[in-house]
C-alpha cells in the first residue's frame, strides 16, 4: 500500500481542510466559568466549539459521541484495540496587542492567524481531515481510530479526567499538540498556591508607601505581561516616580504612573510567553515585585514583596528554594510565577506552574518547599500534580511515528523532551507528535499567534499516513 501520495490527498482536500479551520478558529472558546449551565459546564464557548467538531464527524460518517459536555469523540474503523488522538478545542484567552482580530482567522503572507491556529485548533483540524482521508480511501485497519476533543487542557483537565472515567483508554495514540519529530518525555507539572500567612504585622509609621493592592497575570501556566499596583504615598513622591522610571528604562519594560482617587498607580507592562519557558517572557509581575522590594513599604507589603523578589526574581530554575534540579531525558526543572496578588485586607499569594524532570521526585521537592515557606511564614495551598511522562525509544508507536516522518520529511526524526504538558500523558503508551515543524518559531499562548497553511497541509499528511501504519 506504500503507493498512496497522502500529500496529494492533502491537496485535493485542501480547500475545505483550511475552510473548516477557520471555522472552528472563529469560535472564541475560552474556558468561561462565570457563566456555565448545565449543558455548557465550562461556559458556552468551548461547548460550540466541542459541538462543531461533533457535528461535523457526524456529517462526514464518523460517530461521534458527547461525554458529559467536556469531552467527545470521533470514531471510524473497527477492533479490539483504540488508536487515540487527543486533540483540544479551548485556548488561552486571546491577550492584547494582536494586529488583526484573533478570532478573525485571517490568512496572510501564507499563514493563519487566530488564537489556536497553532494551539491546538489548526493541528485538531489537521488530525480530523487525516482521519478523513483514511476513512475515504477505505484502506484495511485492524484498531478503531477515535479523535478524542477535550474542552480543558489549558486549565484543569476536567475534560479528560471526566472521559476516561466513562470511556476505554485507547491502547496507544498521539496528542498534535507540540513539536515534530516526536516529543517522547514531558515533565511533570504541579500547580499551586504560595500564600502569605495574614496576622502579626503592624504599621510602623515610617514607611514611605503603602501598597494596597498588586495584581498580575490569570493563568499558573502563562508569563504575566501586565502588572499593576496601587500606593498610598505617605511623603513626596518625586523620588519615588524617577527611581521607577529609571527601573522600568534600565529593565527594557513599557511602565507608567499616574495618580488616581489620591492613590499613586504604577503599571508595568512584560511580555507573555508560556510558562514552560520562563525566560521567554518578561514576568512582569516579578519585575513590580522586585522594583516595590526595594521601597520603605509597611511590614506586611514589604514581607510579601521581598518574598517575592528574594525566591523569584530572575529564579526560574528555583536555585534560591534549594530544589534546581535537571536529568538528561526532560533538562531542567522549572518554576513559572503565572499569578501574583497582594491586598491590604488579604495578603498575599503567588500561583505557581512547576515543571520538573522525569526523574525527579516530587515529594522531596515539595518537602524542601513546604520548610522554607515556613520559616518564610507562607503556607501551600491548592496542590495539584500531573506525573511526568515517558515512553520508551524502541516502542511500536515511537518506531512507527520515525518511519512515517522520515518518509515524508527526508530528515531524521530526533526524540524530544518538553516541558509542556500534552495530552499524550493521559495515555500509558502515547507521545506529542507535531504539528510544530523544527525551526518554526513557537508562538502559543503569544499574540498573534498563526499556522503556516504550508504546514497545516504537511502536518495533515504525516498525520494521515501514522494513523494508517498504526491502525492497519
Amino acid at each position: 500500500m506504500n503507493e498512496i501520495n497522502w500529500q496529494k490527498e492533502v491537496e485535493q482536500r485542501q480547500d475545505a481542510l483550511i475552510e473548516d479551520a477557520k471555522r472552528l478558529l472563529q469560535i472564541k472558546s475560552v474556558l468561561d466559568e462565570e457563566n456555565v449551565t448545565e449543558d455548557a459546564p465550562l461556559g458556552s464557548g468551548v461547548k460550540e466549539a466541542l459541538d462543531f467538531m461533533l457535528e461535523l464527524g457526524e456529517k462526514d460518517g464518523f460517530t461521534p459521541k458527547n461525554v458529559g459536555n467536556l469531552a467527545g469523540h470521533l470514531e471510524f474503523g473497527q477492533g479490539e484495540d483504540i488508536l487515540g488522538i487527543l486533540c483540544h478545542v479551548d485556548v488561552v484567552p486571546e491577550g492584547d496587542g494582536w494586529s488583526s482580530d484573533p478570532y478573525g482567522a485571517e490568512i496572510r503572507d501564507g499563514k493563519i492567524f487566530a488564537r489556536g491556529a497553532i494551539d491546538d485548533k489548526g493541528p485538531t483540524m489537521a488530525a480530523y481531515y487525516a482521519m478523513k482521508i483514511v476513512k475515504e480511501l477505505g484502506l484495511p485497519l485492524n484498531k478503531r481510530v477515535r479523535m478524542i476533543i477535550g474542552t480543558d487542557e489549558e486549565s484543569d483537565w476536567r475534560c479528560v479526567d471526566h472521559y476516561f472515567e466513562h470511556e476505554e483508554m485507547p491502547a496507544m495514540g498521539f496528542a498534535p499538540d507540540a513539536d515534530f519529530p516526536i516529543i517522547y518525555a514531558e515533565k511533570g507539572i504541579a500547580d499551586f498556591d504560595l500564600v502569605q500567612v495574614n496576622e502579626g504585622f503592624e504599621h510602623t509609621g515610617d514607611e514611605k508607601a503603602v501598597v494596597l493592592s498588586f495584581q498580575s497575570g490569570r493563568r499558573y501556566n502563562m508569563v504575566p505581561d501586565f502588572a499593576k499596583a496601587a500606593l498610598e504615598v505617605k511623603t513626596e513622591s518625586t523620588d519615588l516616580l524617577q527611581s521607577f522610571d529609571q527601573f522600568v528604562e534600565k529593565n527594557e519594560l513599557q511602565g507608567k504612573h499616574y495618580f488616581e482617587s489620591g492613590l499613586l498607580i504604577l503599571e508595568i507592562e512584560g511580555i507573555s510567553a508560556h510558562g514552560m519557558e520562563p525566560n521567554s517572557g518578561k514576568n512582569a509581575g516579578l519585575f513590580m515585585a522586585n522594583f516595590l522590594s526595594q521601597i520603605m513599604l509597611d511590614t506586611k507589603s514589604s514581607h510579601y514583596f521581598r518574598f517575592v523578589s528574594n525566591y523569584f526574581y530572575q529564579q526560574s530554575r528555583g536555585n534560591k528554594l534549594g530544589v534546581a534540579y535537571t536529568d538528561d531525558i526532560t533538562g531542567d526543572l522549572t518554576i513559572n510565577v503565572g499569578k501574583l496578588s497582594f491586598t491590604q485586607e488579604n495578603g498575599g499569594s503567588l500561583g505557581l506552574n512547576l515543571r520538573y524532570p522525569v526523574t525527579n521526585q516530587m515529594d522531596e521537592t515539595k518537602g524542601k518547599l513546604e520548610r522554607i515557606l515556613k520559616e518564610e511564614q507562607f503556607t501551600l495551598e491548592n496542590f495539584s500534580d500531573s506525573k511526568p511522562h515517558h515512553v520508551a525509544a524502541d516502542d511500536f508507536l515511537i518506531q512507527t511515528l520515525k518511519k512515517v516522518y522520515e518518509e515524508q520529511t527526508g530528515e531524521k526524526a530526533e526524540l524530544l523532551s518538553i516541558g509542556g504538558g500534552t495530552y499524550a500523558r493521559s495515555l500509558k503508551s502515547g507521545v506529542a507528535f507535531g504539528p510544530l515543524f523544527p525551526g518554526r518559531e513557537d508562538i502559543a499562548h503569544q499574540k498573534d499567534e498563526y499556522m503556516y497553511i504550508e504546514d497545516l497541509l504537511r502536518a495533515t499528511a504525516i498525520y494521515a499516513q501514522a494513523i494508517y501504519e498504526l491502525a492497519k
